[in-house]
């Protein structure tokens, strides 16, 4: 187990000036780059970074201004898992003790498209931290559902009607199947909670093995959002319970939040255009699979 108390801490008043991601053309507010930029800010300019394709990469190799100031290459689709893998070989062939290499990848490119080379990097317990920066869609392409779009969500291929509510699936239970393959370190987090966020990939830094961080990451373009409210809506999706905050280690689930009462998710869903179109019914729907979902974590991580 990696204790935090032994590691030194970062946050707000002593987290470097120096900026590892910038100058990108991200849309204004952009979660995924604010989490992108926390997480360099803490894992330091000894960082090999991949990026699938996806809104960060789309966003931060515009020639000839690379946002980027840490060693960064775009990897295929399917396979940034398997080339970080690479990367971190490579990295101990040359005794490089001192780096940490590091995926970004968006939930299609996680939780889709580049799962199998994931499962496999976690298999052979390469060393490798991989966040996932969640947005809820395959925002770079134009707004299609992924396997983590949740309920309701109006996409471009789960337009809301009369026939149905938008997205009729719930989000996968990534950190549960990432947890599964019983891995070194894995966590939740989110942008609203940024100390939660700094502290989860500073374990994670220090963690020997494979590692992954599944963090929220609102999008005002793709959600229907003001800009100014990125960091309150990722917030309000932690409070509200549709985003929980927690992390494996050791074969245990740890819950870092587990509130008393919840603030109302109609709240949060009618704050976004995406979800705008929602009926009482399919409200209560969402909610429903809420509380199921954290009886049942409450029952089996308490």
């Amino acid at each position: 187990m990696t204790n935090l108390v032994d590691i030194p801490k970062v946050n707000a008043k002593n987290m470097t000036e120096k900026e590892f991601f910038y100058g990108h053309k991200a849309c204004a507010g952009c979660g995924g780059s604010v989490a992108v930029r926390l997480a360099l800010k803490v894992l330091g300019e000894r960082t090999y970074t991949a990026l699938p394709a996806g809104c960060m990469s789309a966003v931060g190799f515009i020639y000839p201004q690379m946002a980027f100031n840490t060693n960064a290459v775009i990897t295929t689709f399917p396979g940034a898992a398997s080339m970080a893998s690479g990367i971190a070989a490579g990295a101990k062939a040359l005794g490089q003790k001192d780096v940490k290499t590091v995926v970004f990848a968006g939930d299609g490119g996680t939780a889709d498209i580049g799962f199998q080379a994931l499962s496999g990097m976690i298999d052979r317990n390469d060393d490798v931290l991989y966040i996932c920066y969640d947005n809820e869609a395959y925002m770079n392409t134009g707004i299609q559902k992924s396997g983590l779009t949740p309920y309701g969500t109006k996409t471009t291929t789960t337009p809301a009607g009369k026939n149905i509510p938008g997205t009729v699936t719930h989000k996968k239970n990534l950190f549960e199947i990432i947890a599964a393959h019983d891995i070194a370190y894995a966590a939740t987090a989110s942008i609203g909670y940024p100390q939660d966020f700094l502290n989860k990939v500073n374990k994670a830094k220090h963690t020997k093995g494979a590692t992954f961080i599944h963090v929220y990451a609102s999008c005002p373009t793709g959600w229907g959002t003001p800009t100014e409210t990125s960091i309150e809506i990722a917030k309000d999706a932690v409070d509200c319970g549709l985003i929980f905050l927690a992390e494996f280690e050791d074969g245990e689930y740890k819950l870092n939040r587990n509130p008393k009462e919840f603030a109302p998710v109609k709240d949060y869903l009618k704050k976004q255009g995406r979800f705008k179109h929602m009926t009482d019914e399919d409200i209560q729907c969402v909610i429903d699979n809420r509380d199921r979902k954290w009886a049942r974590m409450r029952k089996q991580w308490l």
